[in-house]
């Protein structure tokens, strides 16, 4: 007999942060336990930008009209298969595939990175600034870079003021690590940029040592991508334009990487998919995150070594984070070495 249970808490940010669509300064999370008697496993279904509470309680009814207590809660991809066909969203379905995975990986008393045949990440986390004035950005650049573990920056890009305010706050990013020390930097537009203005920004942040972009056009518009993509400077990778491992292979052509989100995707189960589907079609890929806390940031760090890159940090801008049971050490943020994903509410 198998039980499911819930708890929402708001997660407030320590720094607001804005991207083109917006600005958050806070957000509920519901988080979602799944348990045998014996041992319980934990997910989060993340509220993000324009969600309002009743999207987790719609989640949270979804889940309990799904759930059965006659359920095998270790037949995790039929499990998967069932939610989606019963209609049961992707971030609800996410906290309740986590919580599987999770649940599975303590009953065999190994760390879940390991029972999935994987090891710790090699690649660094990225640390991300969002949209802000140029004097705020050098303000925030300084203080993260004071961080010993910090090993490379993401800037929002996109801004509404247009794109000379886009590279006046990339400048201002320049300067404070030429003030202190220097990292990769990563640019992700969340498709706040036309064809014409991508085009531009893409040769003007390339000159200026991009590492790459990510989601230029806005969602909806891929079939410009092609354009976009061929004598592109940069490598250009794909966000909301890409949910499901179904989403790959029209894309496979006109980018050269996938960044996907378990909020987006539902789950680990979906996860692992995409990444093999990216693959086949030799795609690089990320992990990324919304406003989460370190439950699903240590969901999605158990399986971050399958990527190229890496953008977990959403739970390192929490104040307070109301979970626990990540490392955050020399840029990478590792699951801890315990049964399950390692993730856990502080007071639970």
């Amino acid at each position: 007999m198998t039980r499911l249970q819930f708890r929402k808490l708001l997660l407030r940010k320590r720094f607001p942060l804005r991207i083109s669509r917006g600005e958050v300064s806070e957000s509920t999370s519901l988080f979602v336990g799944v348990s045998d008697g014996r041992h319980i496993g934990w997910g989060e279904m993340a509220g993000g930008p324009g969600d309002a509470t009743d999207s987790l309680e719609l989640g949270e009814e979804r889940l309990r009209s799904f759930w059965s207590p006659e359920f095998d809660a270790g037949f995790i991809h039929e499990l998967h298969s069932r939610a989606v066909d019963s209609g049961v969203a992707p971030s609800a379905l996410a906290a309740l595939d986590m919580a599987l995975w999770d649940l599975k990986a303590k009953h065999a008393g190994m760390p879940l990175f390991r029972l999935l045949g994987l090891g710790r990440a090699d690649s660094v986390t990225s640390i991300t600034v969002g949209i802000n004035p140029p004097e705020v950005v050098r303000e925030r650049v300084a203080f993260l870079m004071s961080e010993p573990d910090a090993s490379a920056l993401k800037l929002k890009l996109g801004s509404e003021d247009g794109i000379e305010a886009d590279k006046d706050m990339f400048l201002a990013v320049q300067e404070a690590l030429a003030a202190s020390r220097k990292v990769p930097v990563r640019v992700d537009a969340n498709g706040g940029w036309t064809l014409r203005d991508a085009r531009h920004m893409m040769n003007w942040l390339a000159e200026r040592g991009t590492q790459y972009v990510e989601q230029p056009l806005a969602q909806g518009c891929e079939d410009q991508l092609a354009s976009l993509y061929r004598n592109r400077p940069l490598p250009m990778f794909v966000d909301e334009s890409c949910c499901f491992a179904r989403d790959i292979p029209p894309l496979a052509e006109h980018v050269d990487g996938i960044n996907l989100k378990l909020m987006k995707c539902g789950g680990i189960t979906e996860a692992l998919r995409m990444v093999g589907t990216a693959s086949a079609f030799g795609l690089q890929t990320m992990i990324g995150c919304m406003s989460e806390s370190s439950i699903s940031i240590a969901a999605g760090a158990a399986i971050s070594q399958l990527f190229d890159f890496i953008d977990l940090d959403s739970h390192l801008n929490l104040n307070p984070d109301p979970a626990e049971g990540l490392v955050f050490e020399a840029g990478r943020v590792w699951p801890r070495n315990v049964p399950g994903h390692g993730g856990k509410i502080k007071d639970a």
